[in-house]
């Protein structure tokens, strides 16, 4: 019977949550079911959000269904709702499934990342309203002449130069707060990125941050800017875009008791305070986990590391099933990025491995960009079928 099985349950359906729900669902025995519990109706292929808010014609390709995700032989399941909070053995949904908005759980794995400022997030859950907000960011970008980025991060770094390839008339302007771009990367990144928008003629403020309007920016155009040092940018800019921070996604975590005067959450950054196992780092609950993002583990948030703590949570998860000790720990890498500087140059950056004696970054350039960023691909990985281009837009 259904409801004799054990849950384990993945909270976030981002790219690290969706390959611990589809890892765990290949090796968990029969007695054991895997519920992926994500408010959004589509995967959101994020990587893509910055380019698809510039670059009209494939936005639509960035929601992909969730349809295929297991086998639908199995009893696993995605269940599109937001969990409002966790308890120690089940979870509140915002609507009821099966009957009820309180899912047991035996096991519990928690995914659920940051929130972006759009275009990097969508704020919606449903596709129509995305692939429209990204329709009418394009439309706004095309009739802006002078844009300013908030933030010098990959996200800022990607659209600048992909606003300037696409659009070498306007004038665009980067602002980042730390006196280099992408800071927690090697010198070496901040240099080469400069490289680049010296080439393209993308200007960059240092040393200060954006202040954002309570109300926003006005719809009058030009407008001024105020960074928080005191200066004022000339009032020539048409269109702000935000691309900055990652604030973390824990509002679900507040009615969990913690059993140690830390917390359950680190009072620095307010990730998820965890083991080397992936388990929450409060030992009243060995049973719960969390990954990517949300976890506190000191790494860059990435999904590339993310995805070997996937394959951590599922050795361990297995472990306590079969009644062991949970002793995988997930591994630690310098910092990379794969960071696109234009439609098709693109860079491989990776901090240099002190630990190995290295002294300075692995940098791979290349000039193989596809104008989708191979997209597609990612409908394959989703085990998506697709026969006609229409399918694209469902």
């Amino acid at each position: 019977m259904a409801s004799a099985l054990k849950n384990i349950i993945v909270v976030g359906g981002s790219y690290v949550g969706k390959s611990t729900a589809q890892e765990l669902a290949k090796v968990v025995p029969n007695t054991h079911r895997v519920l992926l519990i994500e408010p959004h109706s589509h995967f959101h292929h994020l990587f893509a959000f910055p380019r698809f808010a510039i670059l009209p014609g494939h936005e639509h390709k960035a929601f992909i269904p969730y349809t295929h995700l297991f086998n639908t032989a199995t009893n696993h399941s995605v269940i599109q709702a937001r969990v409002l909070s966790v308890q120690p053995n089940y979870v509140n949904i915002d609507r009821d499934w099966q009957g009820s908005p309180k899912i047991p759980f035996e096991y519990l794995v928690v995914a659920t990342g940051t929130r972006l400022s759009e275009p990097a997030g969508m704020k919606d859950n449903d596709k129509i309203s995305s692939v429209a907000y990204l329709q009418k960011h394009q439309a706004d970008i095309k009739n802006s002449k002078s844009i300013l980025i908030a933030g010098g991060g990959a996200v800022g770094v990607q659209m600048a130069t992909d606003l300037k390839e696409l659009y070498p008339e306007k004038e665009i302007t980067v602002v980042q707060s730390r006196p280099k771009l992408m800071p927690q990367y090697h010198v070496g990144l901040h240099e080469l990125i400069m490289k680049r928008f010296d080439e393209l003629g993308i200007k960059f403020v240092t040393g200060s941050r954006v202040k954002v309007p309570q109300s926003g920016f006005p719809s009058t155009t030009p407008f001024e800017v105020q960074l928080t040092d005191g200066t004022t940018l000339p009032s020539k800019y048409d269109f702000v875009i935000l691309a900055t921070g990652q604030t973390p996604n824990t509002d679900l975590l507040s009615d969990l008791p913690s059993s140690s005067p830390e917390g359950l959450l680190s009072q620095s950054n307010g990730f998820i305070r965890i083991r080397p196992t992936m388990q929450f780092a409060d030992e009243k609950y060995p049973h719960l986990y969390a990954v990517g993002d949300i976890a506190d583990t000191g790494l860059r948030k990435a999904a590339r590391p993310g995805a070997t703590q996937a394959a951590t949570v599922v050795k361990n998860i297995m472990a306590m099933i079969e009644g062991k000790k949970p002793v995988e720990e997930y591994p630690r890498s310098p910092a990379g990025i794969h960071l696109t500087l234009g439609l098709k140059y693109n860079v491989v950056f990776r901090n240099p491995d002190e630990a190995a004696g290295q002294t300075e970054p692995t940098v791979i350039k290349r000039d193989d960009g596809q104008a989708d960023m191979g997209v597609e691909g990612w409908w394959e990985r989703l085990g998506v079928p697709v026969t006609e281009r229409q399918q694209y837009h469902l």
